[in-house]
Formats: structure tokens, C-alpha cells, sequence
């Protein structure tokens, strides 16, 4: 059982997948819940600090190289759209904003990119990581209790 717990947590924090895809994956493998809930959180969490000190540093310094150039450039761009979508639609309100932006599971959105864009705006470091974990956790409830009802529906109707 400790490597399926691992394997969701090195899931949790791939970027794009995250834990959105490491719930689900506990859940389909019938891990129990709460743990697979908890570990998929804490390994979402890990690259918070990392993106937010580090990811744009490496970025601009990366984006005019051959061959990763494009791909630096295309986070880059993905980050500063998300951090303008919710500077726009946010004003006051850009935590919360930021807190919906990573807690609801939609593609490219997520922790990584939430974090990126905070960092992008110069967001504060604290409340950024509190908006994020929030919005991480909802979104585990979210894909946990997505992933519950299809399974059970599949069930019934499979």
C-alpha cells in the first residue's frame, strides 16, 4: 500500500495533473480516502514555495533559450494571463480570486499555475500560499466527490 500512496503523491504533484488527478487515481485503486485525501494535498503543496520564490526567475531566464525557449515562454504567458484574468475580474477581492482560480478543477488551473501567476503579480507570499491551499483542498473535494459518483453510477448502470 505505501507505493500506491507514493504513486499518488508524486501524481499530486506533477504539473496540470496534480491532485486533481491523484484523488481520482486513489479513489479507482480504492485506496481509502482520507489519507490518499490528505497525502495528495501535502504533495501539491511541496512546490508551492519552490514556483512562487523560484519558477519566474527560471522562466525569463529560460525563455530565449533554444530549445526550451518556447515552452519557458508558454508558462510564462499562461501565468501572466491567469494572473491578469483574476486582477481584472478580482480587484479587491484577488485572493479569493486566486482561492476559486486554483479550487476549481478546470484545465490550467491548479496550484502550480495559481502559483505562478501570484507570483507574477507580486502577490504576498502568506496569504497566496493560504489562498492556494484552500483552493487545493476544495478542489479535492470536488474531484473526490466527482470521482465517488461516477464510480457509483458506472456501478449501476455498468
Amino acid at each position: 500500500m505505501f507505493k500506491e500512496y507514493l504513486i499518488v503523491f508524486l501524481i499530486s504533484m506533477v504539473p496540470l495533473v496534480e491532485l486533481r488527478g491523484a484523488v481520482p487515481y486513489a479513489i479507482l485503486r480504492g485506496l481509502p480516502v482520507l489519507p490518499s485525501y490528505i497525502i495528495a494535498i501535502i504533495g501539491n503543496m511541496i512546490p508551492v514555495p519552490i514556483i512562487f520564490f523560484f519558477a519566474r526567475k527560471v522562466l525569463e531566464w529560460g525563455k530565449d533559450k533554444p530549445v526550451i525557449g518556447k515552452f519557458f515562454t508558454f508558462c510564462l504567458e499562461k501565468g501572466h494571463k491567469g494572473g491578469e484574468a483574476l486582477k481584472e475580474k478580482a480587484g479587491k477581492g484577488l485572493y479569493w480570486a486566486l482561492f476559486l482560480f486554483v479550487g476549481i478543477p478546470v484545465p490550467g488551473t491548479g496550484a502550480w499555475t495559481g502559483t505562478l501567476a501570484a507570483s507574477i503579480l507580486d502577490m504576498d507570499f502568506k496569504k497566496s500560499v493560504k489562498a492556494v491551499i484552500c483552493g487545493v483542498v476544495l478542489a479535492g473535494l470536488i474531484m473526490g466527490t466527482g470521482t465517488k459518483v461516477v464510480t457509483l453510477l458506472a456501478g449501476l448502470f455498468g
